[in-house]
């Protein structure tokens, strides 16, 4: 009976069922690729353990044992299309007349929407407003953090499928619902949290940052807080980013005049210690145009500012410590930086219209691409991070 139901099966349908197998046994190699990596990893430092421990017999320790590895699939990025969106006006630096407050959208009800994971605590107090601490020293959790164990979740597509039509045909777009965005300035960042979906953070040139939440029944969101996240020199945010385990909020500004060049908004704490701001400023000049973390074991997160340079800062206890990746590779302002999941390595796009692959580990450029259009933020395919969007213009 079961194979008579095979039979019937369209060709679409048996194509479509290939289709599908094919990315399982794909996506299953990639994390057998990957375990193989932390155990050569782990025997690596339990070599080097056993290389410093003193011997008695005076004999070198035995090599780790050699690890055998499954054929894996080629997973060479290709280069970026040129066929990118248009660049968006960049916004004034110059406060806009008193006008009518910004728009956030909604999508409507008829949108499909994946489900939303655990959230977690957040304070659901009445919006309120609070200012920066200049405490420069940042407090986390006093014990020591594991190192995370990155999963890859199965995307869930919004656009659930497409189709064409030779003739004519009325396309039916469902509405969306518009909010006040409660700033009093331009929009500059908006960002979903990465632990739960339903979290949404937007900052402004009014130098606040709003913490939202959007409701699961309706096209409906409501404001949980407003934190002022104005420097030390009275300046905006320039981009936003949440730490993985969306507790914290980290925002980017300027190495201009000597003003604070990283901030922290620990959701947690309220009062003057919820912003606090970090010692270090690696950035020589110009403005800090993006700040990402990256999908790696260890809590870290990349910087690319004006000064053409990227910087790496890493997560050591309590503090934050920060290290040059690259300062001589672009040429102009980097104006985005991406890590792929599967090894250390970061895309950096700058004005230059240079794409730059670099291997933290071996630190040194795997490949240059040189395109026709600057290059304005790069993107990680959040169903594979093999793969890249780059926005030009």
């Amino acid at each position: 009976g079961g194979e008579e139901d095979d039979e019937e099966l369209p060709e679409e349908a048996v194509l479509a069922l290939i289709a599908h197998h094919e990315r399982e046994v794909e996506r299953y190699k990639l994390k057998l690729d990957a375990a193989e990596r932390k155990l050569a990893d782990t025997r690596s430092r339990l070599a080097r353990h056993r290389g410093r421990a003193p011997d008695r017999n005076n004999q070198p320790p035995p090599p780790p044992p050699p690890v055998q590895k499954a054929a894996a699939p080629d997973r060479r990025t290709p280069p970026p299309s040129q066929r990118e969106a248009p660049k968006p006006s960049a916004p004034s630096q110059k406060p806009p007349a008193p006008q009518a407050r910004p728009q956030l959208v909604i999508p409507g009800a008829g949108h499909s929407r994946p489900a939303p994971r655990p959230a977690l605590p957040v304070p659901k107090k009445s919006p309120s407003s609070s200012s920066p601490s200049l405490v420069q020293a940042p407090q986390r959790k006093a014990e020591k953090k594991p190192k995370r164990e990155i999963v890859q979740r199965e995307h869930q597509n919004l656009v659930q499928s497409v189709k064409k039509s030779s003739a004519p045909t009325t396309l039916k777009f469902y509405g969306g619902t518009l909010v006040s965005s409660q700033h009093k300035r331009k929009l500059r960042c908006l960002e979903l949290c990465p632990a739960d979906d339903q979290l949404v953070i937007t900052s402004a040139l009014d130098g606040m940052v709003t913490l939202w939440q959007v409701q699961s029944s309706g096209p409906s969101i409501s404001l949980l807080s407003t934190t002022n996240c104005f420097s030390s020199k009275q300046r905006w945010p320039e981009d936003v980013a949440w730490h993985p385990d969306g507790d914290t909020i980290f925002a980017v500004y300027t190495a201009d005049g000597g003003d604070t060049q990283v901030s922290m908004m620990n959701l947690n704490t309220s009062g003057q210690k919820k912003v606090t701001f970090l010692q270090a400023k690696p950035h020589t000049k110009g403005i800090i145009n993006n700040i990402n973390f990256m999908p790696w074991s260890d809590t870290c997160f990349m910087t690319g500012g004006s000064d053409h340079a990227v910087m790496l800062w890493q997560e050591r206890d309590d503090s934050w410590n920060h290290k040059k990746v690259h300062r001589d590779l672009h040429s102009s302002a980097v104006m985005g930086v991406a890590g792929l999941q599967q090894r250390k390595t970061i895309i950096s796009v700058g004005m230059d219209k240079r794409i730059i692959s670099y291997d933290v580990s071996a630190e040194r450029a795997e490949y240059k691409n040189l395109i026709d259009s600057k290059c304005l933020s790069v993107l990680l395919n959040p169903s594979d991070f093999n793969l890249y969007m780059v926005q030009t213009g």
